[in-house]
């Protein structure tokens, strides 16, 4: 069993910002795949239902993410999963938006969710880092996360989240390498060659028309040759 965590903060008041892309990205699994209502339990909203061959529990801690580590650590002592057993989505101010990297291990970079979340739970858990950009002022991050995407934003992280539940299974499996082809096949699809290979296709203009041979003339008589001579 995998337990599928989404970083963010509880409340209409926060639900637009770039701090909940992971609560948007475990809403949209749940969604796309037929998962039962959400459920109070945790501390938080808890959804259990299959991705794939594999059981899966997706969770968004409701303590705010400054402690979403209380959240995870119940789920995981209730179920009796192990840090290895957790992959954590959150937001990532170090890529670029749109961007997605899987990690596994190390250190949580300044992030308040994965702060909480090394403190209850360790650091061996797998991290799904979702790209929101930088502001460009450290000053400037509090605000920048606690802001709604704006609406620019909507095409790249509609294709984002569409790729994550698409490749979820995959996730859930294990399998990382596909599971990131799936999200680059919506965020950066390949260009299509079609037009370049219609112009290699395309038939070339038939040949124009030989000319036809003019018709040769009938032998002049002898006395028509005469005639010519004094025109």
């Amino acid at each position: 069993m995998k337990l599928i965590v989404g970083l963010g903060n509880p409340g209409a008041k926060y639900a637009g910002n770039r701090h909940n892309i992971g609560f948007m990205a475990v809403d949209r699994i749940a969604a796309d795949h037929g998962f039962p209502p959400w459920k109070g339990k945790f501390q938080g909203q808890l959804a259990e239902g299959r991705l794939g061959a594999e059981k899966v529990l997706l969770l968004k801690p409701e303590t705010y993410m400054n402690n979403s580590g209380q959240s995870v650590g119940e789920a995981m002592r209730f179920y009796k999963l192990t840090p290895e057993d957790v992959i954590v989505l959150h937001d990532e101010l170090d890529l670029a938006p749109g961007k997605l990297r899987v990690k596994t291990g190390g250190g949580h970079a300044g992030h308040n969710g994965l702060r909480s979340l090394h403190a209850h739970i360790g650091e061996a858990y797998q991290r799904v880092r979702l790209g929101i950009g930088h502001p460009g002022r450290k000053d400037l991050v509090s605000h920048y996360v606690l802001h709604d995407f704006h609406k620019a934003d909507a095409d790249w992280l509609d294709d984002l989240l569409r790729g994550i539940s698409e490749g979820a299974a995959d996730l859930a499996r294990g399998d990382t390498g596909r599971f990131m082809n799936a999200v680059s096949l919506r965020v950066a699809p390949p260009r299509s060659s079609g037009g370049a290979k219609a112009e290699q296709l395309k038939p070339a203009p038939a040949p124009a028309p030989e000319p036809e041979p003019e018709p040769e003339s009938e032998p002049k008589s002898a006395l028509q040759r005469l005639v010519d001579r004094f025109r």
